[in-house]
């Protein structure tokens, strides 16, 4: 049959397991692992292995980002063995438009990718995704969990909207979570909402090891197993904190109530906004602190628990000593707002929703370091690329950001971009930002529906807009035209 070619080959299903309550299906090719492409299998076997660490919805409320409250023990190993970006920014604060531009190493307008239900290979059906870029030249791609976009929770335990060009191998964990749906709290129980749109939270009385995520950090360290002697690519993808909010009761109680501190908002904050800039569902403007507190709790408990599973998948690593040849990355696909502004989950242009943690550990780098440089979730294609010695296809909107783990505080000028779609179908538009080091500045509908300038020096809450004042009239060109740069 020749060699293996991740862009046509084949895809059988088979189930593996079915006893409940961790239902897991695994797709394999037609073919076995496959042969390396033309650098020769002594050459992939040389390579760094990747372990790709995605995390759904979560923002920097970590330890190693400086939250007082929120204990993230392992995500704060993690940063301690590599370095830290500060100020890196997703393409589109939504879960399938971030994750395709990040896999493609495209921007979303190249993608087609909006919303959750378009396949970008109806948009750009040829593109090498940075999974199948590895799996071509002779590693073992796998994913465990949520990679490419699916509903959270309706399709936990399934493929969703999988690519399944991109991998050899596949596992969809299902937990006792998905169980114990209905017995959520919601905050706005009237809005009709599914649980992946509304705040809904449950502190169970089940064990770590019965939940979705305790099944996906299982099902990783046992590919990591697997695949020790082997160079491979494997996608760990966690659900939570994306709601609804259900682990165990423990997590819940690291966090009193009377010490989860509500957003403050000051007094004329949306006056100077363009109304675009709120139009995100629920907003919860307005409602009072004792509504607030237990949705950070129930936050906060959701991070805890996955960093949790996290760690288990840190000790295989040091169980099996992979450190050395191992590129570890652990990603956000968007921030999530908790009440700034007014506003709750994703899907704004402001700093506590474009803004993503971002780590990446790699072996020869020193670790512990942390960068101030702007960057985007975009950039990781041709830096892994980069860093495994592979070939990356030419169109690549990102830069490697090897420089940055030489040196952290190297030079670095690129801004960052995200956007966003309002509007209904047929009349929608766009709402695009541009990040620089010291300014924010945002456009919707290219300016005929409100602009936004924030000066971060001055003003990090993004509170007041600047944009109209003629004294930022140069700064206002200046961020115009780097706007108009990542259309070109």
């Amino acid at each position: 049959m020749g060699k293996a070619d991740l862009s046509v080959a084949p895809v059988l299903w088979q189930n593996v397991a079915m006893t409940a309550p961790a239902f897991v299906l695994v797709a394999m090719t037609a073919l076995a692992a496959p042969k390396a492409a033309s650098t020769g299998g002594r050459a992939a076997a040389q390579r760094p292995n990747v372990l790709f660490i995605a995390v759904d919805d979560l923002n920097t409320a970590l330890g190693t980002y400086g939250h007082p409250i929120v204990k993230s023990p392992n995500i704060d190993r993690l940063a301690a063995r590599g370095v830290r970006f500060d100020r890196a920014y997703t393409q589109f604060p939504l879960c399938s438009p971030s994750r395709v531009s990040l896999f493609t190493g495209l921007r979303p307008d190249k993608t087609g990718v909006f919303e959750l239900k378009t396949d970008f290979r109806t948009v750009i059906p040829d593109v090498v995704t940075l999974p199948q870029l590895f799996g071509r030249a002779g590693h073992h791609v796998v994913r465990v969990g949520k990679m490419f976009h699916y509903g959270v929770p309706a399709d936990i335990g399934t493929s969703g909207l999988d690519d399944a060009r991109s991998w050899h191998e596949v596992v969809n964990p299902r937990g006792r979570d998905k169980d114990e749906e209905d017995k959520v709290v919601r905050l706005l129980p009237g809005t009709g909402k599914g649980l992946g749109a509304t705040l809904a939270w449950f502190a169970s009385d089940g064990a770590d090891d019965e939940f979705t995520d305790a099944k996906v950090a299982a099902e990783t360290s046992k590919m990591l197993e697997q695949n020790r002697d082997k160079p491979f690519f494997i996608g760990c993808g966690f659900y939570r904190p994306h709601v609804p909010w259900i682990v165990p009761k423990k997590y819940f109680d690291l966090y009193p109530l009377h010490r989860m501190e509500v957003a403050k908002i000051p007094a004329g904050d949306r006056d100077d906004k363009p109304p675009p800039a709120f139009t995100v569902t629920p907003a919860n403007h307005g409602r009072p602190d004792d509504e607030i507190r237990p949705l950070l709790r129930a936050y906060y408990a959701s991070i805890s628990y996955m960093d949790a599973q996290l760690g288990k998948v840190l000790d295989t690593l040091d169980r099996l000593a992979l450190w050395d040849r191992t590129i570890v990355v652990l990603w956000g696909d968007h921030g999530w707002h908790l009440g700034e502004h007014g506003l709750w989950q994703k899907q704004s242009l402001f700093e506590e929703s474009a803004r993503v943690p971002l780590i990446i550990a790699a072996p020869g780098f020193a670790g512990g370091k942390a960068s101030a440089a702007v960057v985007e979730t975009l950039d990781l294609y041709p830096t892994l690329a980069d860093l495994a010695r592979l070939a990356a296809p030419k169109d690549l909107a990102g830069k490697s950001l090897r420089p940055l783990l030489v040196r952290p505080t190297a030079p670095w000028s690129r801004p960052a971009y995200t956007q966003v779609r309002r509007g209904a179908a047929g009349s929608e538009f766009f709402g695009r930002s541009v990040r620089t080091a010291r300014f924010r500045y945002t456009e919707w509908d290219d300016g005929k529906r409100g602009v936004e300038l924030y000066d971060h020096d001055r003003d990090p809450g993004e509170h007041t807009n600047l944009a109209t004042l003629p004294a930022n009239a140069k700064v206002v060109r200046d961020m115009k035209a780097l706007l108009a740069a990542a259309r070109r």
